[in-house]
């Protein structure tokens, strides 16, 4: 029985998948905050490109090649 405790006690297994462990959820964490920052500015930038092309006026005519029929 003092054998296996003292194999036990040994044994670092165990610490080395807790190591991983908290590092596995470090990373997903920081991708989580990472996933946050870049959806937050790309909806700021879906808003602004709407802003700036709801302001603005197309008209289309014969001089670009559009409407002419050939």
């Amino acid at each position: 029985m003092i054998k296996f405790f003292k194999n036990f006690r040994k044994d670092e297994d165990g610490a080395v998948t807790v190591d991983w462990v908290v590092l596995t959820a470090a990373v997903v964490a920081l991708g989580g905050v990472a996933y946050q920052g870049i959806a937050d500015g790309a909806s700021g930038l879906a808003g602004q490109v709407d802003t700036a092309m709801s302001n603005k006026t197309v008209t289309l005519g014969t001089q670009g090649g559009l409407g002419t029929g050939s």
